[in-house]
């Protein structure tokens, strides 16, 4: 075992019983994995919430994850389409958003008899100035292990390989509601048209014969922009028919360029 993996198991040891925030990501399902060894299974909750914002196949694969380690899971529905603040879409969406899913997981974790509630927040993730949503974790108390650790992203990758993880070269998939265009409501039509149009455009490029491994419709307002990797972005075949799917998953128009983390966090 690596010097990471031990150090990561020994903290998750010294926390005990404890309920993990579980989206399905690489960083989440490090911490449920690690947990599993530190404490056992049964000692250990899955929590994902299940909202508008999730993309069902993301709950699909947490709940398979899950099952695959032993350990319990549970998917709560979350309300945080009901709060205006968050549904307005400022710069502070996530930080709203993440107080109410970890309000929730929090209240499940009690629920079957945990004090202890841990998120996949890792270093990079705490050095990203567009990132609210760890205020509102940090304010409730929630364990953050990676992050204590000073576990990066590329740590948490190298880890998850050396356990045969699946998640371990797992593309990052925030949720749905961060391919909306600040300042243009969230609302679950909006998000189902995003999730819609994605897993059209991906199933396409796969049977195409053209996978791309990161992929984004970020919803501008009436225009869908697909994001892929450089190598395809500026395929005209592709851009014609890629174009083509997000006008009929519901967008008035569309357009292509090339994938950009975070990309609306810059504009």
């Amino acid at each position: 075992m690596s010097t990471a993996a031990e150090r990561l198991v020994t903290h998750l040891e010294a926390i005990g019983p404890l309920a993990v925030a579980f989206s399905g990501g690489a960083d989440s399902a490090l911490v449920l994995a690690a947990a599993v060894r530190a404490i056992g299974p049964s000692a250990v909750l899955a929590v994902t919430a299940d909202s508008a914002s999730l993309a069902t196949a993301e709950l699909v694969g947490a709940a398979a994850f899950a099952h695959d380690l032993g350990v319990r899971h549970v998917a709560p529905e979350t309300g945080e389409l009901d709060n205006p603040d968050y549904a307005v879409n400022g710069r502070n969406r996530c930080y709203f958003c993440k107080s109410t899913v970890l309000d929730a997981i929090t209240a499940v974790a009690r629920d079957h008899g945990l004090t202890a509630v841990a998120t996949g927040t890792n270093a990079d993730d705490a050095r990203d100035p567009f990132r609210p949503g760890i205020r509102a974790g940090d304010e409730i108390g929630v364990h953050t292990p990676l992050r204590d650790l000073g576990m990066s992203k590329a740590e948490v990758r190298g880890v998850s390989a050396l356990w045969g993880l699946s998640t371990a070269d797992k593309p990052a998939l925030p949720c749905l509601a961060s391919r909306v265009r600040y300042g243009v409501a969230i609302t679950p039509a909006r998000l189902a048209r995003v999730e819609r149009a994605e897993v059209a455009v991906r199933t396409w490029l796969a049977a195409a014969g053209t996978p791309t491994r990161d992929l984004r419709v970020r919803d501008l307002g009436d225009v869908g922009r697909v994001e892929l990797d450089p190598h395809l972005a500026d395929v005209p075949g592709i851009r014609e028919a890629v174009t083509g799917i997000v006008c009929e998953s519901g967008f008035d128009g569309a357009e292509v360029a090339v994938f950009r983390s975070g990309a609306l966090n810059h504009e």
